[in-house]
């Protein structure tokens, strides 16, 4: 079997990533590379660019903006730190308290906002000094910091499972969000556990319990935020709106509430928008190249040849799962998450398929591992975000990072394994 176009992909891709060219340039070259290998160069690079704008012929699509403005709002909107009130008020009293708040803020941040780096650079600018004047390790705020924003990805609403969504051929974001759930709060849970042991066998301070007064007044300040929520998965669920509208209604809905909350004037709603649709384009663009190559991989046979080559090693369910996580895993390391979703969904999606694995338990096994892809250098966004903001090298931040990572790693197993853990809520909804 003839591998040179297989070969070309990956050697030109990895030599355009090692010389520093962005990702959707090395997406798009070495996609047309590997075209001009099978066909003519003014037929190549025409068929490229038609693959790029139908890749983005897509109403689903639409919720991408309309989700990265209502997270630009929530930002600026005040909406963080009465989060971080709220959770205070819950688990502040509790050994490791403020690293409990800081995992609790950033879930909710990262569910509401539905984006990993506005969760990390919001709670962890609040989080970061407050909890550095309370004793803690600044390294180890960072890191509880960066792997607790990742949940954000995987709690719904999130635009990483829109696209996955598009990339399976169809699988329903309705049923993705819910599946999201249940894996994003035992990570949550599982970075508690971590970061409650780390705090006690460091013996750092714990907060007052606060006086019902208190936490009823941070509860009402919180509530409006937290219904966003259910507005959104509410709506979606029932039927009211599709996920698309969903989005348009979470923008009314965060702009409504942000000057309500008088965080925000009218004066800033210019720069808001400019932040918002420096955003888009950078993701319109990764989808348009990732789509490409997809297409051109499919062209050249290129997903078959890998499914062959990953069923001629076993057809046991459980060894070709630890052989995807660890080229995902390995992946995540290099790619981001949105090229790595639309490149790779249809060349392991298959072969899952096969084997008789439900494609919305898949979503969250490839979206949990590129999650985890995101706190790792040399392309983790999370990373470097997580580290400007608290002030930090990645060198300072490795060490706590560690059985953060551990523990990610073993919720990424449970999770594969236990295919009921994401898919009970959705079959509880009828999908």
């Amino acid at each position: 079997m003839d591998y040179t176009e297989a070969l070309i992909l990956v050697i030109s891709f990895v030599v355009l990533m090692g010389i520093r060219v962005p990702i959707a340039f090395s997406i798009g070259l070495s996609a047309l590379l590997t075209l001009v290998v099978s066909m003519p160069s003014i037929p190549a690079m025409t068929t490229l660019a038609q693959r790029m704008a139908t890749s983005l012929d897509s109403f689903a699509l639409l919720a991408i903006p309309f989700f990265i403005l209502a997270g630009q709002v929530m930002n600026q909107g005040g909406i963080a730190r009465r989060l971080i009130d709220f959770a205070k008020a819950i688990v502040g009293p509790l050994p490791g308290g403020l690293a409990f708040v800081n995992i609790i803020a950033c879930m909710l941040f990262g569910a509401i906002s539905g984006s990993a780096v506005a969760a990390a650079s919001a709670i962890g600018g609040f989080m970061n000094p407050m909890m550095e004047k309370e004793g803690y390790d600044k390294s180890f705020s960072a890191a509880v910091n960066i792997t607790s924003a990742t949940t954000g990805l995987i709690i719904p609403p999130s635009n990483i499972l829109i696209i996955y969504s598009l990339a399976s051929g169809g699988v329903s974001i309705a049923a993705l969000f819910l599946a999201g759930y249940v894996p994003g709060i035992l990570i949550g849970l599982a970075l508690m556990l971590v970061a409650g042991v780390y705090a006690w066998r460091k013996k750092y301070p714990t907060a007052k319990s606060v006086g019902i007064k208190i936490f009823l007044k941070r509860f009402l300040d919180a509530l409006p935020s937290l219904l966003l929520l259910v507005v959104v998965i509410g709506g979606i669920v029932a039927g009211i709106f599709t996920a698309t509208e969903a989005s348009a209604v979470a923008v009314v809905y965060t702009f409504v509430l942000a000057f309500a909350y008088k965080e925000i004037e009218l004066k800033d709603v210019s720069s808001i928008l400019l932040e918002t649709t420096k955003t888009t384009a950078i993701v319109i663009l990764l989808i348009a190249t990732s789509v490409a190559m997809s297409w051109v991989m499919s062209y050249e046979s290129i997903p078959q040849e890998i499914s062959a080559g990953l069923l001629s090693i076993s057809n046991n369910p459980i060894i070709i799962l630890i052989i995807i996580n660890l080229i995902l895993l390995f992946v995540g390391i290099f790619m981001d998450m949105t090229p790595a979703v639309l490149i790779f969904t249809p060349i392991f999606l298959p072969i899952v398929t096969q084997m008789g694995i439900d494609p919305i338990h898949f979503g969250i096994i490839m979206i949990l591992n590129l999650c985890i892809g995101l706190c790792t250098p040399p392309v983790g966004s999370v990373l470097f975000v997580g580290c400007g903001v608290a002030n930090l090298k990645i060198q300072q931040v490795v060490r706590p990072l560690l059985p953060l990572f551990i523990v990610m790693l073993v919720v990424l197993m449970i999770i594969t394994y236990v295919p009921e853990l994401s898919l009970w809520v959705p079959e509880l909804f009828g999908f």
